[in-house]
């Protein structure tokens, strides 16, 4: 067996640095070694451009982005289901949320063509991604299922 054990990169939602937290650990969530926040909210991460790359390609969790804009009736309807998924499968996955409306060349950059559209990310690399509004069971059985 070995001394070391097993880690994941978590990074901050505040100061986006990245944090190394044992496995075992990860269940009580854990603060930032730089700014000293908590690791994880129990909310979707709003994200820009400058903060998404950090989270997607330095993130040792899969990370479910939620492409959406303020005057999308389903996206506004979806949005207290994303947020009861954050809740529920933090520290699992970590979900973040991109204003396609402040964000134009972030949603340029993967295509996004309608909204809300969804999509894991794990590794740097996405890995899945759905179109359209989902309930809380179904999302949340999504994500579970492409994470």
């Amino acid at each position: 067996m070995s001394e070391l054990s097993e880690s994941k990169i978590i990074v901050c939602p505040h100061c986006h640095a990245p944090n190394r937290v044992p496995v075992e650990r990860l269940a009580e969530g854990g603060t930032c070694g730089k700014c000293k926040s908590a690791l994880f909210r129990g909310e979707p991460l709003e994200l820009n451009a400058a903060s998404f790359d950090q989270h997607v390609w330095r993130s040792d969790i899969p990370v479910v982005v939620d492409f959406w804009a303020p005057w999308c009736g389903p996206c506004r309807s979806m949005a207290p289901a994303f947020a009861q998924a954050a809740r529920e499968l933090e520290p699992e996955f970590r979900l973040v949320k991109v204003n396609t409306e402040e964000e134009q060349a972030l949603a340029a950059r993967f295509g996004i063509r309608s909204i809300p559209t969804l999509a894991v990310f794990r590794g740097g690399r996405e890995v899945a991604r759905q179109a359209g509004a989902m309930d809380a069971g179904n999302l949340k059985r999504w994500i579970r299922a492409n994470g």
